[in-house]
């Protein structure tokens, strides 16, 4: 049932169906007349664990600055890529599809992921079209596709590839294995091997020049972050990943900015405000 309780509403609602498996999402809207801009959140996990209540802090923020927000529920771990992007993007149709139902805007959507969810995020808004993340039908009348206005990531796992060669030479050395945990395994049971890693890679299709679609995209970064902020020593060039994906992004014609806060205040309320003012600039959102 929806919370009343606050000056925002919360309902979870059954999107998809995997055989008995339901997946769901957390609708978060704002009291007033509509229709709203509504904002689809990836929570992280390694690919491999969380789900949509860990999105609240993030999600909350958006709903008081007047967006609808989905957080989504989707198969990860064993179910392996594409399983996560292909529920994601058909949960992009699925809330256009029912806009009308939902008091939402279906021309203003934009896409939030953090972490790992911040690169399945990436990749649905360079790859709205890809017949591999598309596969699960979804029919309506006019018929909706998974684009989207913007795309927000915190602290994005841009390079999977990139990102386990760093996790495994960080195991073999004292001063740094302590956060690597089981990010090895956790890319081992998802991608299964490196090729899949190469194929589903924002960094790396942009570096092989594939045709993209490049909304304005914001990358939010806590910093220091030995985990997501790092140099890749194949890529033979100085930037770290964040700046080495905004070059990139930058020259397919997109606009990618980077924003820092502080690493031990990041996923306190006041970090996420960044995300507002990205979101109403690129929404078109006003407070009228």
């Amino acid at each position: 049932m929806p919370n009343t309780d606050q000056e925002f509403t919360t309902e979870d609602l059954e999107y998809l169906r995997h055989g008995s498996g339901p997946l769901l999402l957390r609708l978060f809207k704002p009291r007033g007349t509509g229709p709203f801009p509504v904002i689809v959140d990836l929570h992280g996990g390694a690919w491999n664990t969380g789900d949509r209540t860990e999105c609240q802090i993030r999600d909350e923020v958006l709903v008081d600055a007047g967006f609808a927000v989905a957080a989504l529920d989707f198969r990860q771990g064993a179910d392996r890529y594409p399983s996560s992007l292909q529920d994601i993007h058909y949960a992009i149709r699925w809330l256009k599809g029912h806009s009308s139902s939902l008091n939402l805007d279906p021309q203003r959507v934009g896409l939030s992921g953090q972490s790992s969810g911040g690169h399945l995020a990436a990749l649905i808004a360079l790859l709205p079209d890809d017949p591999r993340y598309a596969a699960i039908a979804y029919d309506a009348e006019p018929p909706v596709d998974a684009r989207v206005r913007c795309v927000a990531m915190q602290w994005p796992v841009i390079n999977p590839l990139s990102r386990y060669h760093h996790a495994l030479r960080s195991r073999k050395s004292k001063r740094t294995a302590d956060w690597v945990k089981r990010i090895p395994e956790f890319h081992d049971t998802y991608w299964v091997d490196e090729a899949a890693m190469s194929e589903g890679n924002p960094m790396l299709i942009l570096e092989r020049g594939e045709p993209v679609e490049t909304p304005p995209a914001l990358w939010l970064q806590g910093e220091p972050d030995i985990v997501h902020d790092y140099h890749d020593p194949a890529s033979n060039q100085d930037l770290n990943e964040p700046e080495r994906f905004a070059k990139l992004y930058q020259k397919a014609g997109g606009a990618l900015g980077i924003h820092r806060v502080p690493y031990e205040t990041r996923l306190q309320p006041k970090a996420f405000n960044p995300l507002v003012v990205f979101f109403k600039t690129h929404m078109s959102y006003t407070d009228e």
